[in-house]
């Protein structure tokens, strides 16, 4: 749990050990948490929050860099005022999205957000150029149109000139490392999202790249989570002019944002699986080296970069997206949003297991009206549109737990073996009607916490490279022992099981 600032700058006082400070980048907010450990806790504190806003320009949608580095910049000041001397500093954000430098390290226009609509069609396009399986065979990642390799794709079939300038690509938070520290790389959990990294080379996928039209010459080294990048640069440090930075580290934990919540998943049974639970949901296990087969390719699982050398094999599953662009639809005139807690005890009341969705259907990618897109979709599947705003929220939980059920088979299947529980970290383990909802669906115990992983996961990185920790293993224990978990036991399972049914029906016949 995060502590308030007096009280956590007291604790700190207390102790021997050193602080360190989590950016923790979403695609609505980020925050910076500062994290200590005692010894037997780790301790937080949230010292700065701030929006992630992107910003449409004529039919294209962008992130605006400029001020998440301004919000990064806050973040220092407000850390070293509160906690004194920060020893490491690091950055996670969502994956797949870039920025360009060019010879002058330099933007090379605005980043653009995973779901502009450049995008549509490229995965077709790819295909056809070079063949799923090729693709699949040399990097082992999901099928999404969100993913780099067709954001790149795109740039290269319209003949974008930003291709031919660029000099270096980095991921979003290697971009936000560079600034922090001058050091140019591109770290391993998020390289391997883009769908252009080879796993099991090592190196970035540069025969497909061609093959494709993509030009390679930009492309970085790939680091491993846990790298220590140097000190903050000198000029940053100069400008931010407060104490307590001048001997900051800049340590890249693992920067893709589910990286770092896997990293922060407090596991003691073996056989498990997480789901990461945000914008998206992301359901997978951690093994010890990529399952790049026909059959996941088939089952269309992806194989992202882990800490100390593993694999994170799962599946991406749109997740509390359809919730926030119901709730954004319907906003007050003033703008006012509903409270979320408002949203689900009136889901909780509403009728249960009535029409179900698949919440990964493409209508829901990116629509101008997701409750319509959502009664749209009942309609052409031969349901009732849900009544009312309750009814429409747990349709949609629902249709998430159910479609857990059907991926979590899935993985189990490439696993070989039955999981014994499912990890749920993130704010959606703050979601008890979902929780519940995913044990009933899948028939496992759900334990729910930590809330923070990502910035847990972010921070334990940082201390086992510092020595603060002796390994990984060490740091899960920690966890265990910080924050508290709850157990969700399965219930009502036969007629989960029933919607089950008529779920995979609904999902074949699309």
């Amino acid at each position: 749990m995060c502590l308030p600032f007096a009280r956590f700058a007291s604790t700190l006082r207390g102790m021997t050990s050193r602080s360190f400070l989590a950016f923790d980048i979403g695609a609505e907010s980020g925050r910076a948490i500062a994290g200590a450990f005692d010894g037997s806790a780790l301790r937080l504190s949230e010292v700065h929050r701030f929006p992630n806003k992107p910003v449409r320009v004529g039919p294209h949608l962008y992130w605006n860099p400029l001020a998440l580095w301004d919000e990064i910049q806050a973040g220092l000041r407000k850390a070293a005022a509160q906690c004194g001397t920060i020893a490491g500093a690091g950055v996670d954000t969502w994956g797949v999205d870039f920025a360009l430098l060019d010879a002058r390290d330099e933007l090379v226009g605005n980043p653009h957000h995973y779901r502009d609509a450049r995008t549509d069609g490229m995965v077709g396009e790819a295909c056809a150029c070079v063949g799923r399986e090729r693709i699949f065979e040399s990097t082992g990642i999901q099928f999404m149109q969100i993913n780099t390799l067709y954001q790149l794709l795109a740039m290269a079939r319209a003949g974008a000139p930003a291709l031919e300038i660029a000099r270096t690509f980095l991921m979003m938070p290697d971009l936000l490392h560079f600034w922090l520290s001058g050091y140019k790389a591109c770290e391993f959990s998020n390289a391997t999202t883009t769908q252009c990294y080879d796993p099991r080379a090592g190196d970035w996928a540069r025969d497909l790249l061609a093959s494709l039209g993509i030009p390679t010459h930009f492309l970085p080294a790939v680091i491993q989570p846990g790298t220590d990048l140097g000190p903050l640069s000198p000029a940053l440090v100069r400008a931010l002019d407060t104490g307590g930075l001048e001997a900051t580290r800049v340590i890249a934990p693992a920067t893709h944002d589910t990286g770092s919540a896997v990293a922060g998943v407090p596991a003691s049974a073996e056989r498990y699986a997480y789901i990461s639970s945000g914008t998206w949901s992301l359901l997978g296990a951690v093994v010890p080296r990529p399952v790049i087969t026909p059959q996941a390719l088939q089952f269309n699982f992806t194989n992202e970069g882990g800490v100390g050398g593993t694999f994170r094999l799962l599946k991406n599953i749109m997740g509390m997206w359809l919730v926030q662009e119901c709730r954004r639809k319907w906003a007050s005139p003033a703008g006012d949003l509903i409270p979320y807690s408002e949203l689900f005890a009136m889901a909780e009341q509403a009728p249960a297991l009535g029409p179900l969705v698949d919440p990964d259907d493409a209508t829901f990618l990116h629509p101008d009206d997701m409750p319509a897109a959502i009664a749209d979709y009942c309609r052409r599947t031969g349901q009732p549109v849900p009544d009312g705003r309750g009814a429409m929220v747990r349709c949609i939980l629902e249709s998430l737990a159910l479609k857990y059920r059907y991926t979590l088979n899935q993985l189990q299947a490439l696993l070989g073996y039955s999981v014994e529980v499912i990890h749920v970290v993130g704010g959606g383990a703050q979601n008890a009607l979902l929780c519940q909802f995913t044990a009933d669906a899948c028939g496992v115990p759900v334990m729910a916490g930590p809330v923070e992983a990502t910035a847990i996961g972010n921070l334990l990185v940082q201390m086992v490279t510092f020595g603060e920790l002796a390994s990984m293993d060490d740091a899960r224990q920690v966890i265990r022992r910080s924050f508290p978990l709850v157990t969700y036991e399965p219930r009502a399972v036969a007629r989960w099981d029933d919607a089950y049914a008529r779920f995979e029906a609904m999902l074949c016949r699309a």
